[in-house]
């Protein structure tokens, strides 16, 4: 909801508000630290019952949960470009099949936004082999020694290599602090409750002061502090915050992400994020992208592609599941 009401900034028939940049990249960076603390949450849920994890089987519940939605609303823009009604450079194409388009900094607007996929991709790949090989202790270090390490390495490439300035908040070297943060809460949340100091600041009633603090740490608009410290703030911010909503999910804010209306945009929002793009885009006046038609256009879609992609592969994925877990 936050990607789609920084998209809609300045869209036919809104006012463009200035500044609201700075929202994409709070509901992007949101989305990274919630990935990592629930797919960490989860490998580690399946080494403690089995004292080892299933790359394979792992890797097979991504493909069915993550290709199927991604590659229908890359095919549809393909047919869609093949008929002459938008322009899709070949190159974006191949990037975005590839999940490689957060290394791919000049591209058309359609597919833009599948950077932020390419990175989950990619952290899907990786991240689990990390928790196989190290272990949850050790691969908590490692996490913790990646949130270190990636403002150096933003910092730096900014300084020495001038030409991928465009891509150190999008390239996976530079953005993946913000899946270890998730990652090293999921790790260390016994360690961190058990520490009292920790909870009095997570349960306090003046704790929202801490993610507003990240929000403005993120909209610093000087280079150096941004990718030095400022995305390190946010990504702490988003951190404890979601730590304060699982924690407590009676709490006014746990009750109203847990609400009818906000759990079913949960359930849409991929298949959202990807169908959005094309028609909450500023760039362009056609009525589909002027508002409310864009928001409802892509809410349409996204329904289509829940219940006609997402929904049917789950149910194959469950199935399968199912039959490796049957007696012979």
């Amino acid at each position: 909801m936050i990607v789609l009401f920084a998209h809609a900034n300045g869209t036919r028939g809104l006012p463009g508000v200035p500044h609201l940049e700075v929202f994409g990249d709070l509901g992007v960076r949101t989305f990274f630290v919630i990935s990592g603390f629930l797919i960490t949450t989860l490998l580690r849920g399946e080494y403690a019952r089995r004292g080892r994890i299933s790359l394979r089987d792992f890797y097979i519940r991504r493909v069915y949960r993550i290709f199927p939605a991604f590659y229908v609303y890359l095919a549809v823009l393909m047919i869609i470009a093949a008929l002459g009604w938008i322009s899709l450079p070949g190159a974006d194409v191949a990037y975005a099949a590839s999940y490689t388009m957060n290394f791919h900094a000049k591209r058309a607007w359609w597919l833009g936004h599948l950077w932020s996929l390419a990175v989950e991709e990619q952290f899907y790949l990786l991240w689990p082999l990390v928790i196989s090989l190290l272990r949850p202790q050790r691969a908590l270090w490692f996490a913790i020694a990646g949130i270190a390490l990636a403002p150096v390495l933003r910092v730096v490439a900014w300084v020495v290599w001038p030409d991928i300035r465009p891509l150190t908040d999008q390239a996976f070297p530079f953005v993946f602090d913000a899946l270890a943060t998730g990652c090293v809460l999921a790790l260390a949340r016994e360690q961190l409750e058990g520490s009292a100091t920790y909870l009095i600041v997570l349960d306090a009633p003046w704790f929202w002061l801490i993610p507003v603090a990240g929000v403005l740490a993120l909209a610093v608009p000087y280079t150096a502090f941004n990718l030095g410290i400022g995305v390190t703030l946010g990504n702490i911010g988003i951190a404890m915050t979601i730590h304060r909503c699982v924690r407590h999910p009676q709490y006014t804010v746990g009750r109203l992400l847990e609400s009818r209306p906000l759990v079913f945009i949960g359930a849409l929002s991929y298949s959202l994020y990807l169908w959005q793009q094309p028609f909450v885009n500023r760039h362009a006046g056609a009525i589909i992208n002027a508002f409310p038609f864009h928001i409802a256009i892509a809410f349409g879609l996204a329904i289509a592609s829940y219940y006609l992609v997402e929904q049917p592969m789950l149910a194959l994925r469950a199935r399968r599941a199912a039959r490796k877990r049957a007696p012979d």
